[in-house]
Formats: C-alpha cells, structure tokens, sequence
C-alpha cells in the first residue's frame, strides 16, 4: 500500500492510503477537481463525469478508418481469431461500435445494457441515446491479447453520396468521447484509396487534443509496386498534413496487417520492420496506462480551470436587472476577444482554451444570469493538484511499476514474432550465420586477410593505431568505430590477429548495412582460436 498526499487542510482528514496508482487518481479526482467541474457545469460543456471504472479499465485502442480499409480485418489478425459480431467485406459491414473485451464466454452484449454495467467504462455513453446504442455492442471472449487490452472498432467512415445519410446519433461526438478515453487511436488508410471524405476529416478533427495517442496505419501496401508505394506514402502525409493542420509529422506505419500471402514482396522487409515498430508500440500500452491516465487527468484539469474562468467572467458581465439578453448576444459574439483576456489576466497558453465556435453554440441555450461566479478555493485546489499531488503520485507510479512484473501485450500475432527464426532480426545482420556451423565469416576472410597483410603486422597481429588507419575509411563515427574495437578485440590486448581483423570488417559491414550492432558479441561471430578462452553471450 502507498501513503501519499499528506494532510488535506481542506477536509481536516489524514493522509489517504492506497492500494493503488487507480485510488490515487480517483482521490484526485473526486476531491480536487470534481468539485469545480459540477460548479461550472463543465460536464454540460465538454465531457461527462469520470467514473470509477474509467480508472482501472484495461488500455483500449480506438480503430478508425474509412469503410474497406482493413479495421476489422486488422483485429481478427492481432487475435488470431474471429469474435462475436465479426462482418468483414468491400462495402461498410461493420455498422456498428463493437467494443472487442475479454471475457471468460464468446457472447455479444447489446448496447443498452452495456452502459449499465458498473464495471465497464460506457455508462456515460448514455447520453447519445438509443439510435447510438442500437449501434453499439460489445464483444466478450476469452483471448490472450484481450487479457491486456480492449479493441474498439468503430463502423466505416462514409464517402461520397453515402456520407450525406444522416446516422442518427452525432458521429463525431461519439468518436471525441472515445478519444478522450483511449490509449491509443489508429487511423487506417488503404493503399488504393487515400482521398479523405468530409466525415474523415470531421472524424480526424474530433482527436483534436489528443494527438499523442494518434498513430496511421497505410494498410494492404503489398498490393502496390515500391514505386507506387512512394507515391502514396507522400499523398498520404500530405492529405494528413492538410487535416491534423500540424507541422509535426504523425507516425505512420506502412504495411498489410493480415494473414493472406504478400502480393508483392519486395517490400517483404519493410513491412516486418513497420510490424515490429507498431506491435512494440501496442504491447507497450499497459506499462504506460497509468502514466496516459495521469496524462489525460492533468489535460482534463487544466481544461475545467479554464472553463471556470470562461463561465465566471460571463456571469461577471452580466446586468443585474435590464437587458440581459443582448448582453448574452453580446458578450457570445466577443467571445474570441475574451478569450484573449483571460489569457492575459491568468497567464494562460491560448492552446488551453476550447473551441471558439463551439463555445458560442453552446452558450446559446444558457441564462449567464444562473452561471456562478468565480470561487477561488475550487481553482487553488485544482492548482495545488497539478503543482504538488501530481510529483506525489509520479512516485507511486513508479513505485507500482517496481513492484510489478513487467507488463506487456501477448499471444495471438504478438507472439509470431517473439520466439524462432522469425523474430525480428533473426539471421540478419550481427545475427547471421547463427545456425551455421562453419564461423560465418570465415567466406570473406580470404579478401580480409588481403587488407590485413597489407597493414603490416608483427608477430601475426596488427597495432591499434594501424587498425584505426584503415577502419576510418568506413567513415563511420568514431564512437561506433570504438565499440566495434570493443567487439572484436577478443583478448583484449590491444591489438588484432587477422580473425579479430575480420570481425572488425563483419561488424563494419554489418552496421553499413543498417543493421544495429551488439552490446556483447554472440557467440556464433567469436572467432574459433579465440572461443576456449572467451566469455561470450548465448
């Protein structure tokens, strides 16, 4: 157990103690910042009440794409199985929210029950109604992946004609409601068809604020040629640079994520590279939820403070008596100008603040009169929180961590690359040769021996400043070239034999090659005169 927090003067109570990093965040939640959301309606404004299960729910992933780009498809390849509700085609077949979760019986359970349960983070989904709930479902079986993580897949996004039908529910509230939740948004594109629809766009804008959780996926890339596939990565960065309108560049993950033969392969490489990189990313989310959830607390708070300053103002403007209507015309058309006021009066950064256009269409429905004014304890206690609650939780994150046995994402396809020849990397680069019998340089040590020959050795080895001579001229840096030494000299005298000389030259072929060295030398590169008397790693 942790005791954290110290003394509240506020409540007059003792130090909390808790089991966990989730108590701690809902202890700050209920006591520092709750109270001043509910004051300034700020639930009415931007996003609904945190609730106990929105602390220790598993680390979901939000699957987002148009219709035909793979999200479905793409699901059924990380779990290597097919799940309750499942429709994979051309055409939009999955219409629906299907929330993919462990559980101990593959079953389906419909939407309006799904937010009355207790113990799955939906219940604030309510609100959107039964047009989005008949929309909604959640799929339960017992897999090993789901054991970490939750998987979201959402219905195809719509193009052309098709995107003018009306769903029913607001689309892209739902979408925003999930972004604020997840740990993860992947945005699936497909090789052959880039264009962004107005729905896309509308549904790329609603991450506006979470863009740390965004990664892209170009899906079924083995259906292009490598010259076409250049062609489509840079129509791809600049249509999303057009959208997220950021000057950063979004990570982008190039690749055909199922399990049907690569119908071009001389991307084969690529791809399991750009497989890798994404599944280390995904398998990294549950080490790191408790961080993305303190994460999103700080973003939710600094969010609520500026609501209250925004709502505190509006009621402070407001008359008495007379004429308080066209004050509240007035005061929603000079919205932007208070916006810059407030910045000024409480040094706040103008990326805090919400959406302009949006706040004045709230505002329409409200009396400003019934808005209440500004209530500094409410605000210190949100300061107080980010200031000093926050660095004490930081310890109690890391103190769980220690006290955890590492946690990452496994079985279905997580674990085809961890284990066997087809681990990333195998046989590759300072891998190669590692089932050979015959030492795997030994092929090219005929043209080694050449060079060595020429660098004058004594007594059948070569001194280190004549082994530096001719290393330099792989022009790779000194601090590579160092630990490439480090590697090859064996015996550790400060000189090479020709067998260590044509390891340096492996290894230095090796890292020319792109491939990354070892931090110790395996044992299939130590040289046969030197392995009896070597310690090597297995």
């Amino acid at each position: 157990m942790f005791s954290w927090l110290g003394k509240d003067p506020g409540r007059g109570k003792d130090g909390d103690v808790l089991e966990s990093v989730a108590d701690g965040l809902k202890s700050l939640y209920t006591r520092r910042l709750l109270p001043l959301e509910e004051y300034y309606q700020f639930h009415n404004f931007h996003s609904p009440a945190l609730e106990d299960a929105d602390f220790v729910n598993k680390p979901m992933i939000l699957l987002v794409g148009q219709y035909s780009t793979g999200k479905t498809t793409f699901i059924r390849y990380l779990l290597e199985q097919d799940f309750p509700g499942m429709r994979i085609g051309p055409e939009p077949t999955t219409d629906s929210f299907i929330a993919v979760m462990n559980g101990d019986t593959e079953g389906v359970i419909p939407g309006n029950a799904l937010v009355v349960d207790p113990k799955k983070p939906f219940r604030k989904l309510n609100s959107f109604g039964n047009a989005f709930l008949n929309r909604f479902l959640c799929a339960q079986l017992p897999n090993q992946v789901l054991k970490s993580i939750s998987i979201i897949d959402t219905p195809g996004i719509l193009s052309g004609e098709k995107q003018r039908i009306s769903r029913g529910y607001d689309f892209t509230q739902v979408l925003r409601w999930f972004a604020e939740r997840v740990d993860r948004i992947i945005l699936l594109f497909d090789a052959h068809k880039l264009d962004i629809s107005d729905e896309f766009s509308e549904a790329i804008k609603a991450f506006r604020g979470q863009d740390d959780k965004i990664r892209v996926v170009l899906n079924k890339a083995d259906q292009v040629d490598t010259q076409q596939l250049m062609r489509v990565y840079g129509a791809l960065m600049w249509s999303l640079g057009k959208v997220i309108n950021t000057p950063e560049v979004v990570r982008v993950y190039i690749g055909s994520f199922w399990s049907k033969p690569l119908q071009n392969t001389e991307n084969r490489k690529l791809f399991e590279m750009e497989a890798h990189d994404l599944f280390k990313d995904i398998q990294s989310l549950p080490r790191n939820a408790a961080l993305r959830k303190l994460n999103d607390l700080i973003k939710r708070a600094r969010l609520a403070k500026v609501h209250a300053y925004i709502i505190s103002h509006l009621k402070k403007e407001m008359p008495a008596m007379f004429g308080k209507e066209n004050k509240k015309k007035e005061l929603i058309s000079k919205l932007p100008e208070i916006y810059i006021q407030l910045q000024r009066e409480h040094h706040i950064s103008p990326g805090d603040f919400p959406d302009v256009k949006k706040m004045q269409e709230q505002l329409q429905i409200y009396d400003f009169s019934k808005f209440h004014p500004l209530k500094p304890k409410l605000i210190e206690a949100v300061d107080n929180m980010l200031a000093n609650k926050i660095a004490s939780l930081m310890n109690v994150i890391r103190m769980e961590e220690n006290s955890m046995p590492p946690q990452a994402v496994q079985g279905g396809a997580f674990n085809g690359n961890l284990e066997g020849p087809f681990n990333q990397g195998y046989g590759e680069g300072a891998g190669e040769g590692v089932d050979d019998e015959e030492w795997v340089i030994a092929k090219d040590k005929p043209k080694y021996d050449e060079i060595f020959y020429t660098l004058s050795p004594v007594n059948g080895k070569i001194s280190g400043a004549s082994a530096k001579k001719d290393m330099l001229n792989s022009k790779l840096p000194n601090t590579v070239l160092g630990k490439i030494w480090k590697l090859a000299d064996c015996d550790k005298d400060g000189m090479l034999d020709d067998e260590e000389f044509a390891l340096a030259r492996h290894l230095i072929k090796v890292k020319l090659e792109g491939y990354e060295l070892p931090n110790e030398l395996p044992s299939h590169l130590v040289p046969p005169s030197h392995r009896k008397n070597t310690f090597f790693s297995e």
